[in-house]
């Protein structure tokens, strides 16, 4: 029997398939560069990158900066707190600026995968809130009102899950939905202040009541206050959901 022909047929093949999978990894575009495009108008910026590992499984990690400005959203967050009304009124007036980083590992169960369709993420997130506008007011020996203006940050680490869908638009555009990621975890800051004289002992302890009068649920405070300083320590969980939409460019 002349096995040349089977051989012939069996070597074609071979570069058939090979053909088809060097196919199919040019159509693949490994990388995407994306950005979300909800939080622009908050003055919130980020830039995520996310490579395909493999069909079922990608890594991506994110960068965020928001410059200076006021709370975003805090007519609703002021609306839908039940804190005292020292608490309200620094979120009314306080400017912070934040930055975070967020890694995360992604899991497409679909049979397209590749970056494509649902996916869950398991992430971390980093992230630094800065304010230097802190200002506690407390009445002062005179009986008229004094002040006292804090600077400092808060960092927090949290852990969560993100459920997302992404879709590829076209050959070199990608649509990536994050749908719902809430994550927890703890915050600790420290804020402090040098007040512009000496204060007497009654204005230590009306400070001091004034610092202890800032409540945030679930974090703890503590007030150090003596003639010519303050500082005020925040610690407890911390937390947040992700969402937003995000267009990319796939390379």
């Amino acid at each position: 029997m002349n096995s040349k022909p089977l051989l012939f047929a069996l070597f074609f093949a071979a570069l058939s398939l090979h053909a088809m999978a060097q196919d199919t990894a040019t159509r693949i575009r490994f990388n995407n560069i994306k950005t979300n495009l909800t939080s622009i108008p908050l003055k919130n910026f980020s830039l995520q990158y996310e490579r395909i590992l493999s069909k079922h499984f990608s890594a991506a990690v994110s960068g965020r900066l928001m410059p200076e400005r006021t709370l975003p959203f805090k007519r609703l967050i002021i609306s839908a707190i039940d804190e005292t009304g020292v608490t309200k009124d620094l979120i009314e007036k306080i400017h912070v600026s934040n930055w975070a980083i967020t890694p995360e590992l992604r899991f497409y169960p679909g049979k397209k995968g590749y970056g494509q369709g649902w996916y869950i993420a398991l992430f971390y997130r980093y992230a630094q809130f800065t304010s230097n506008d802190l200002t506690v007011h407390y009445a002062d020996y005179g009986g008229t009102d004094g002040s006292v203006q804090l600077s400092g940050k808060l960092v927090s680490n949290t852990g969560g899950l993100l459920l997302g869908l992404q879709k590829n638009l076209g050959k070199a555009l990608c649509l990536d939905l994050w749908l719902l990621g809430p994550h927890l975890g703890t915050g600790r800051g420290n804020f402090t202040g040098i007040p512009d004289r000496p204060l007497t002992e009654s204005e230590q302890e009306e400070l001091r009541g004034a610092l202890e009068d800032i409540r945030i649920s679930h974090v703890r405070s503590s007030a150090t206050v003596d003639s010519r300083f303050t500082s005020l320590k925040l610690n407890g969980r911390w937390g947040g959901i992700r969402a937003g939409i995000s267009l990319g460019l796939r390379f």
